[in-house]
């Protein structure tokens, strides 16, 4: 038995499932008061566009439908590499960017430097997971999340007619 995904109904969930995402993430900002950091906001960037994206291959033909689903799949392919990179912030893998409230590779310079980066820094740090749930901060859910959401882009691309 063949397993036969429309393009529609898939799209429609990848939506769905990146709405109720950046919807999470809303509710753990505005109403938890868990601050994003420079990494967290930059995670948001493809579920902004992923979700318009999945409601246009919604509408699209199935054939045009499918690069709809194949586009989906790299959004969230990226996004979960950019989740993955906070993650190994997080973890003290590497350094994250200098600009990004925490630690940096940034070298002192002089007090004018100083006094210039204290102005651009931000309070939230990106190496500081604000929660963790099973062991995954928020980026790591990120991760699971856009991996997720690919997958399902990738296999109804390939099962679907059109």
């Amino acid at each position: 038995m063949r397993l036969k995904l429309d393009v529609r109904q898939a799209a429609l969930a990848i939506a769905l499932g990146a709405a109720a995402t950046i919807g999470g993430a809303l509710v753990f900002q505005h109403v938890w008061g868990y601050q994003p950091c420079k990494l967290c906001l930059m995670q948001r960037d493809p579920y902004y566009l992923g979700i318009p994206l999945a409601l246009v291959t919604a509408l699209l033909p199935a054939r045009w439908g499918r690069i709809g689903l194949w586009l989906l799949a790299l959004v969230f392919i990226v996004s979960a590499g950019m989740g993955a990179y906070h993650a190994g912030v997080e973890w003290g893998l590497w350094l994250g960017p200098s600009d990004c409230g925490g630690p940096s590779g940034a070298g002192a310079g002089n007090v004018g430097d100083f006094l210039n980066q204290l102005e651009k820094t931000r309070v939230v740090s990106c190496t500081q997971a604000a929660w963790r749930f099973l062991g995954l901060s928020l980026a790591g859910w990120n991760v699971l999340i856009s991996l997720a959401l690919a997958a399902l882009a990738v296999f109804a691309a390939r099962k679907s007619r059109g």
